[in-house]
């Protein structure tokens, strides 16, 4: 083999990108860096999330506060119809049997059996949660589903717990509300005309000339004042 052999051999390699050769190649002048600034210069660097100077994303989302994604239960859904294929008659089904059937991740610790699909099989099911149709269709095929006490069937009594009790004082606070509307709807009695001096149904005159006002005495009608006295003689 020959030196001319060697170099005879194309390896494929990506060729650099020669900028500042002029303005045809379309990285000339400026080398593709813009018009002035800090990235036009040689040994710039940004840090990573740099966004140009403004809030970068990571200090704008709040850190703070309190979230239940981290104690959230997380079940893996199995059908009954999975459960006719994977197994036979007289099996026991519980979260192990999923892993060994490959129904379920080899992380996964609680699992929920679904009623989708058809069961023929007389199965006894051992599972953390179970829907009414799922459970419904186990039994009309002979088997027997079991929800597993623990940690998980506590959590999920005491959700259904609270889901009850804030329902009942929904409608308890819907119930007053529609009261307040109702009595707030409704006309105000008139009040019944009182009995005067008068007579029946009619206000008492009151004392004095019309109007209200005093009588003057020893006065004018008009203005009330004194009338001047005469001379005599």
């Amino acid at each position: 083999m020959n030196l001319q052999d060697v170099y005879a051999i194309r390896v494929p390699r990506k060729e650099r990108r020669r900028v500042g050769r002029g303005w045809g190649s379309g990285l000339g002048k400026t080398s593709g860096r813009g018009e002035k600034g800090a990235g036009r210069r040689s040994g710039t660097r940004f840090r990573m999330r740099f966004e140009g100077g403004q809030m970068p994303l990571y200090r704008r989302l709040p850190k703070k506060g309190f979230g239940n994604h981290s104690f959230r239960l997380r079940f893996e859904a199995v059908n009954v119809g999975a459960l006719e294929k994977a197994f036979g008659a007289g099996a026991t089904v519980d979260i192990d049997a999923l892993r060994a059937a490959h129904l379920v991740p080899k992380t996964a610790t609680l699992w929920k059996l679904l009623g989708d699909g058809e069961l023929s099989k007389k199965l006894s099911v051992r599972c953390d949660a179970a829907s009414a149709g799922a459970k419904a269709k186990v039994e009309k095929a002979g088997g027997t589903v079991e929800v597993v006490a623990g940690d998980a069937r506590e959590r999920l009594e005491a959700g259904a717990v609270r889901r009850a009790e804030t329902a009942k004082k929904r409608v308890v606070a819907v119930e007053a509300y529609k009261a307040e509307a109702v009595k707030a709807g409704k006309p105000k009695k008139a009040a019944a005309p009182g009995k005067g001096k008068g007579g029946a149904g009619k206000p008492a005159k009151p004392a004095g000339g019309e109007g209200g006002k005093p009588e003057s005495k020893g006065g004018d009608a008009k203005g009330g004042k004194p009338a001047p006295k005469k001379d005599q003689g």
